[in-house]
């Protein structure tokens, strides 16, 4: 398990008093370390003189068993929930997994100044939270949720990177489970939090989406100044009897923050966005509907800590995507757009929309969708179905195990041609080629997706390589 905690700046270092008061440990046999502490950190092959390892321990993994290589990489303080034989300070606690959300919770305590912003969702999180951190960033000093670090061990290695300069911080809160949000949550203590949407991720975990819409709930039970709510969602009503501050916003169609006048354009698109402060046009350098809905909703979100409309709209058109999410790519005669990141089958859906939009040949290429439970096979059914119905798409190339149920989706359709299923990439890679080769010298354009697990950005640099 790896967690990097690296960050180009200085941290504010702890000192052993701070360690044990917030982790309520003890040291062992009385032996402290001398001097304060530059940094705690979980991954071991980072740790050096002056840091403190902590030690988790997962269901395949043990990072106490890593104590004496730390130690011998001059590490001189570890992090223990059993003391372990090696030469080194160790501060035993009941728990690491809970003193890692302890220490997170009193480095977000130290740092009275900062405005906090906690957002959770099923899609759009990472984008929503990108453009927060491009209109926030502006203004002030932010500390933004890196990579996926949103959920109970990510989310306090995030506050351990706080420093006194940090005047806002927007965190990604992301659930797997029934009281993770709540958890983290608290640890994060937001001025104002809400949740974007609630769609089919993590449909296995919740037993359905009542069960997705309670764990992200959650995140109201903490929110000290204003709740955000999301007006065009199936389950707004819901969302809405969860809320208990005062204050509340909400945004999309029928909302007090909302888009009209929208243009989608191929790589782009235009709205006017309507606020309580007046109306703006915006230039948004990202495509799609859905993500003219996450610029919405990242606009309720800076609107309710104060800032002003002119600045968010500035922030909002310097905005860029996160690796892997939308990134068009021209290579050669083509279009290629890297939509790896992830998946969940709201976002599968956002994705062909965007596709539609290109020039020339459009071929999706899909991979399978995780953390769908027992109704994996159904929800793969119903995408193959709409992704092939979707107008402007001329093929789509599933690949995975559940391909096949995919292409059943298909062939339900009159579109059951454009589908073609694979069970892995490296089948799925002659065809591309193929492709390629029945259609040139036409313009094509690619879109590759799939969950994480399923490293669609590998095919996709196969196919580019042999070009």
């Amino acid at each position: 398990m790896h967690t990097s905690t690296t960050s180009t700046a200085a941290l504010e270092p702890w000192s052993i008093e701070q360690l044990q008061q917030a982790t309520q440990g003890y040291w062992l046999n009385d032996r402290k370390p001398a001097g304060q502490i530059k940094r705690i950190l979980t991954d071991s092959r980072d740790a050096e003189a002056g840091d403190a390892f902590l030690a988790l321990k997962g269901e395949r993994f043990d990072a106490h068993d890593f104590i004496a290589q730390v130690a011998a990489q001059g590490c001189e303080i570890a992090i223990v929930s059993r003391p372990v034989d090696a030469d080194i300070c160790q501060l035993v606690v009941e728990d690491t997994r809970l003193a890692l959300g302890q220490l997170g919770a009193y480095r977000r305590q130290q740092n009275p100044q900062l405005k906090v912003i906690a957002l959770t969702g099923s899609s759009g999180k990472t984008t929503t939270k990108e453009m927060l951190g491009s209109i926030l960033s502006r203004l002030a000093p932010t500390l933004v949720t890196r990579g996926n670090l949103n959920n109970d061990l990510g989310v306090p290695v995030m506050l351990l990177e706080l420093r006194p300069e940090h005047q806002y911080a927007v965190m990604e809160l992301g659930a797997s489970h029934q009281g993770e949000i709540d958890y983290t949550s608290k640890m994060v203590q937001p001025h104002v939090a809400g949740i974007i949407n609630i769609g089919t991720a993590h449909l296995g975990e919740f037993g359905g989406r009542d069960g997705i819409c309670r764990a992200k709930s959650e995140i109201y039970a903490h929110i000290s100044e204003t709740s955000i709510t999301p007006a065009a969602d199936d389950f707004a009503e819901v969302i809405r009897a969860a809320v208990r501050t005062e204050k509340s916003l909400s945004f999309g169609a029928g909302g007090e923050v909302y888009a009209s006048d929208v243009v989608l354009e191929a790589q782009s698109s235009s709205f006017t966005l309507n606020t309580a402060q007046g109306s703006k046009t915006v230039q948004l350098p990202f495509a799609g509907e859905h993500n003219v809905e996450n610029a919405t909703a990242a606009a309720a979100f800076a609107l309710a800590i104060g800032i002003g409309l002119d600045d968010i709209v500035a922030g909002l058109e310097q905005a860029v995507g996160a690796k892997g999410r939308l990134n068009f790519i021209p290579y050669k005669d083509y279009l290629f757009i890297d939509d790896t990141y992830n998946a969940n089958p709201g976002s599968m859906r956002a994705a062909a929309e965007v596709l539609a939009q290109q020039q020339g040949i459009r071929v999706m290429v899909t991979g399978d969708i995780g953390e769908l439970g027992s109704s994996a096979a159904i929800e793969h059914y119903k995408l193959g179905r709409d992704l092939v119905s979707v107008k402007g798409i001329n093929f789509v190339v599933a690949v995975g195990e559940f391909a096949p149920a995919a292409q059943e989706g298909a062939r339900s359709t009159q579109y059951g041609k454009k589908m073609q299923a694979f069970l892995n990439q490296e089948q799925a890679l002659p065809f591309l080629i193929d492709l390629i080769e029945t259609h040139h010298p036409q313009p094509m354009s690619f879109l590759f997706k799939g969950s994480r697990f399923t490293h669609m950005e590998t095919l996709m640099a196969a196919l580019m390589e042999k070009l």
